[in-house]
């Protein structure tokens, strides 16, 4: 059986990779007798660059990796796998003059290949080639995505050359699975309006917004096609409708078309233009495929759509929140840097610059920044709420409860459910601050707003457990918290450390064994199941616990008082608290919540 250049060209890097990079030198030298034909050092970069690559790559580090891959093909300039990955990296950093140049390389090598048929179709699209464009897309129509890809992509080269119908058949000729026809019925409707086609256009608006009325982008679609019609009544209604069904606040675009509509100023199509619709499509796909686990393949998409509409707010904002994920965060502020400042996001844009300068270390410039903002509109709690949390994050307690203080003082005398957070995250504060009564009375706040916060009732639990006062109410609460988040390691452990605190160690060997399961990298955790192992006469495991928790780098006031528990164990048992235990946790009376503050609990 007979292998291809590019196969074997795969197996001599990997080979040589195993072999410290000297096997193809090796081989070379054995069989002539002669001198390598290859210098050592030049096979060292060549497999160096690959392999660094690979690293990068693996790493979400797609700019290391473009230029990486771009070394190594200097080293062989017709090897087809680097090649690929260097167009996959290309078009992962937005670098499309040398993703469209590998392409047309790739695709003289491999003409059925997919990527590359895909990025030329984008080159001739912007070229305005439609017909040329639409071939290419047809080409690369493989697989799932691909095939969905290449519909939607084709449509709108069809409709481009003013062929509505063509384009129209194509999106309903499509068989995939039911999720799929959203996109196509979206963009059906899109074309109808780009051409003119006013009452097409509403009929599959109508459809589409009966079935799905959350979904922002298909809802502003449907408004603004009401408002450029001169139906602003409806337009009013449709947006409406989108904010009653999300429930809370709007998203600020949808907000902004809200007051635009009020004052009865007419909106233009949300999409205009076929290359426009073009980088719609592609946006669409980015968000969902990076929403859904597809870091990489989303990142790619969503460069393709801003190679077409290279000012497209969401694209971008969607990037930056890859980049954030992936933890480039110089990367993420510079896609941010690009939405254009006059767009309704900028407030929001503007706290996420922030977060990511706070990431970097850069804390008095996110500071600095938020400030700003606050500043600015001192009804907007938003930046607040982000330098109360900077703050806190970085252990500045007083700051971010002054923070947190200002915020309350925006939201006023009667608070509703959501505002829990803000009275959860002052009374942590303040209880590391040991303000304890001024921290009791926030975190009821916070509970009695919304009684079902598994970190408001764990907080407030375990601190009362660990003060030995409001014992048995402390557990409840606690075992709630658990039976809302039963998954998440420090709530659990905290339930197990309760036990502990009250001398029932067995319970709290079974319940912080369950933790570190759920949460093995966390030094404390290990550390306290050491503890709890210690003291029902497991000293070889609690030492083995003990030593784990040292290579997981706790804080540092930490490390010397494990280190004194490895050499001597812990001191005779200190005499139990008694509680009686609740039969069963206490049920939830609601349902399980995701919060976007991280959890925290009262130190030991």
């Amino acid at each position: 059986m007979s292998t291809s250049p590019r196969f074997r060209t795969l197996v001599r890097l990997v080979v040589g990779a195993s072999l410290g990079g000297l096997a193809v030198i090796g081989v070379a030298t054995a069989r002539s007798g002669k001198e390598p034909a290859v210098d050592p050092v030049e096979a060292r970069t060549l497999l160096g660059s690959y392999l660094a690559g690979r690293i990068a790559r693996g790493q979400h580090d797609t700019l290391s990796a473009s230029q990486f891959y771009g070394r190594a093909l200097q080293r062989d300039p017709v090897n087809e796998a680097l090649m690929e990955q260097a167009l996959l990296m290309d078009a992962s950093e937005g670098r499309f003059e040398s993703a469209v140049r590998l392409a047309r390389q790739l695709h003289a090598l491999q003409p059925n290949h997919r990527m590359a048929q895909l990025v030329l179709g984008l080159a001739e699209a912007k070229g305005e080639r439609f017909q040329a464009a639409e071939e290419h897309f047809k080409a690369s129509g493989t697989g799932l995505i691909g095939e969905l890809t290449s519909a939607l992509a084709r449509a709108w080269s069809l409709a481009a050359r003013g062929d509505i119908k063509a384009a129209t058949d194509l999106l309903d000729g499509v068989k995939q699975a039911e999720w799929t026809q959203h996109f196509l019925r979206y963009h059906k409707a899109l074309i109808y309006d780009v051409a003119g086609r006013r009452s097409d256009a509403r009929a599959a608006y109508e459809r589409i917004f009966k079935a799905d009325p959350k979904t922002m982008r298909t809802t502003l679609a449907y408004a603004q096609h009401a408002s450029a019609s001169g139906d602003q009544k409806l337009a009013r209604s449709i947006l409406d409708e989108h904010a009653r069904r999300i429930g809370g606040t709007p998203h600020p675009v949808v907000k902004t078309m809200q007051d635009q509509l009020r004052g009865n100023d007419r909106a233009g199509l949300l999409i205009s233009t076929p290359i426009e619709g073009l980088a719609e499509a592609f946006y669409g796909l980015g968000e969902l495929l990076s929403g859904d686990g597809g870091l990489h393949v989303g990142a790619v998409y969503l460069q393709m759509a801003l190679y077409l509409k290279a000012e497209q707010p969401l694209a971008l904002a969607a990037l930056a929140n890859i980049f954030e994920t992936t933890k480039r965060y110089d990367s993420a502020i510079a896609a941010y840097d690009r939405i254009p400042r006059d767009t309704a996001l900028q407030t929001a844009v503007d706290i996420r610059k922030a977060l990511n300068l706070n990431q970097l270390e850069r804390v008095d410039e996110a500071k600095v920044l938020l400030e700003q903002l606050a500043d600015a509109d001192r009804t907007d709690i938003r930046a607040l709420d982000a330098l109360g949390n900077v703050m806190r994050g970085r252990k500045r307690y007083q700051e971010a409860a002054d923070y947190y203080t200002r915020a309350i003082g925006i939201i006023g005398t009667k608070p509703d459910k959501k505002h829990w957070t803000y009275f959860y995250a002052r009374g942590t504060c303040y209880e590391r601050l040991k303000k304890w009564p001024q921290a009791e009375a926030d975190l009821q706040k916070a509970m009695q707003l919304s009684p079902d916060q598994p970190l408001v009732l764990n907080y407030l639990g375990y601190s009362w457990v660990d003060q030995n006062r409001n014992l048995k109410a402390g557990l409840q609460l606690i075992e709630k918290a658990v039976s809302l988040k039963p998954d998440d390691g420090y709530i659990v452990d905290s339930l197990g450390w309760a036990h502990y605190r009250l001398g029932n160690y067995k319970d709290a060997v079974k319940h912080l064994e369950k933790a570190v399961e759920l949460k093995p990298e966390d030094p404390t955790l290990n550390d306290h199941l050491g503890d709890a192992f210690w003291r029902v006469g497991r000293e070889h495991e609690a030492r083995f616990q003990w030593e784990q928790a040292l290579t997981l780098k706790p804080d540092d006031d930490e490390v010397d008082k494990i280190r004194a528990k490895i050499a001597k164990g812990l001191p005779a048992k200190p005499p139990a608290r008694v509680v009686k235990k609740s039969k069963e946790p206490v049920k939830a009376e609601g349902p399980k919540r995701q919060t976007k503050l991280g959890t925290q609990r009262p130190p030991e």
